[in-house]
């Protein structure tokens, strides 16, 4: 890359961080990634998956988790490459072109979109625990409506309202794993009987129903894994990313083992695995089982504020990518306006519009609803991880090659790490297209990318630059 390139680069990060407020402190980076690997997709998605795949579902969250983590450091040697908001698709505009830049921050900002629909159903699903009497929809319009506000604030209010979610999550989490190891240990609860260490493997085994079914479920395991990669979002109001974005990642991995495998694990120890059902909080079953006063509530009203939690975050990054392809000229000039506030209001704003279509699904078909938002979720997340790791291994190629400065932050076993990740998730893409139920979400990311197609077409033709942007650097790079 020439200095000329380098320059443009670097004019590009500057004008889409113009105006950007950095509010976002390192306890709050710090928990924002701690409750991005803790979601709706863990709570209420594991019953679903439970019932598939029995004790085997820990190997799976292990294996994806894996995965993530070599995501997150690819994603993380970019970062501190090149620290801006909207980084996915300025990763993919620079390694990838234009093209794909615009694809993948319009893929973000869709996958954000149903991702709140499906917490949003969460939510509504989980205050029906409480209160059976109210229609699903109306518990999810009162709550987007909420979120809504708490976004135009400003960034500063998302990151302490964030904070205190995470922190509830965690805390509970936590203390969910202690009684659980309680129960295990000392025998206490009406569920003291029966928990063992040998519930992993005494019902018909610890693959239940066959390593297929299994690896079925992995489509599941990637939804809950979705919002890992929010800290990347961050980067462009973190008051020092050099610092909080490497320690935020590299705690990835204790993460991972406590939160889903050691919570797993702990609680398909204390109660069988064919106690649990689709729909139902494996969380709130499990405390239901053990009978401690009030504690079915108490964890219920913990996953419902993840659902919050994680509704509240893609109102955050929705307004922000938006703001990104504006920048780029792929959205409207509009999008590019922050309020006086310094947030992203017009993008926040339309954002949500579209996440009341979710509020519709709960009206229409409530009990499926969720099912539907989560594979479409899974299919976009998959999109934007793989992007993340093709930019990565053509990163490192240029550095090899001399054309751009190494990162702070290089990720371990360099581009071969994101090449497994890449076979990985293009391997899950295969299950989603085998497995019936989840297909549905492949059509309708054909039908996605056939909007996007002619979008970037009316684009080309309106401003024909946009798709000149890196034939230009690609002859630069030839001479």
């Amino acid at each position: 890359m020439t200095s000329a390139q380098v320059d443009t680069s670097e004019q590009s990060s500057e004008a889409s961080e113009e105006g950007y407020e950095r509010g976002l402190g390192s306890r709050q980076v710090q928990m924002i990634a701690i409750g991005g690997a803790i979601g709706v997709g863990l709570f209420l998605g594991a019953g679903a998956n439970i019932a598939k795949a029995g004790p085997s579902l820990i190997l799976m969250y292990a294996l994806a988790g894996g995965i993530i983590f070599f995501i997150m450091r690819a994603l993380g040697e970019l970062l501190l490459y090149r620290p801006v908001s909207g980084s996915f698709a300025e990763y993919s505009r620079e390694f990838l072109g234009p093209f794909f830049g615009y694809f993948t921050g319009w893929t973000y900002w869709l996958m954000w979109v149903v991702t709140g629909m499906a917490e949003l159903t969460a939510a509504a699903i989980y205050v029906n625990y409480w209160f059976p009497s109210v229609p699903q929809w109306v518990t999810a319009l009162v709550f987007l409506v909420i979120l809504f506000g708490v976004n135009l604030i400003s960034v500063k209010v998302f990151g302490e309202l964030e904070f205190w979610f995470s922190m509830v999550k965690v805390t509970a989490l936590i203390g969910m794993i202690v009684i659980g190891l309680g129960v295990l240990t000392f025998g206490f609860s009406s569920a003291g009987d029966t928990a063992s260490v040998a519930n992993l493997y005494q019902f018909d085994g610890f693959f239940p129903k066959g390593v297929g079914s299994s690896l079925m479920t992995l489509q599941g395991v990637m939804f809950a894994y979705l919002a890992v990669e929010l800290v990347g979002v961050t980067a462009g109001e973190s008051e020092n990313p050099e610092k909080t974005l490497p320690k935020a990642i590299n705690t990835l991995p204790w993460r991972i083992a406590l939160f889903y495998v050691g919570a797993l694990t702990v609680i398909l120890c204390v109660v069988k695995w064919t106690e649990f059902a689709p729909g139902v909080s494996p969380f709130v079953a499990a405390f239901a089982k053990i009978g401690i006063p009030a504690g079915a509530g108490i964890v219920n009203f913990v996953v419902l504020t993840a659902a919050l939690s994680s509704c509240n975050s893609g109102m955050y990054s929705t307004g922000r990518m938006l703001r990104n392809l504006a920048d780029s000229g792929e959205a409207p000039a509009a999008f590019r306006k922050l309020s006086a506030s310094k947030t992203p209001a017009l993008g926040i704003t339309v954002s949500v519009l579209f996440m009341g279509i979710g509020v519709v699904l709960n009206y229409i078909v409530p009990e499926k609803a969720f099912g539907y938002v989560t594979s479409v979720a899974t299919a976009a997340g998959i999109w934007t991880w793989l992007m993340i790791l093709i930019s990565h291994v053509l990163y490192r190629r240029a550095v090899d090659a001399g054309r751009l400065p190494a990162s702070s932050f290089p990720a371990p076993g360099g581009a071969v790490c994101s090449w497994i990740a890449i076979v990985f998730l293009l391997f899950v893409t295969c299950l989603i297209a085998y497995d019936g139920d989840s297909r549905v979400c492949l059509y309708v990311m054909a039908g996605w990318a056939a909007a996007l197609g002619i979008g970037w077409l009316v684009l080309k033709s309106r401003n024909p630059e946009i798709a000149e942007r890196r034939e230009s650097a690609r002859l630069e790079k030839a001479s």
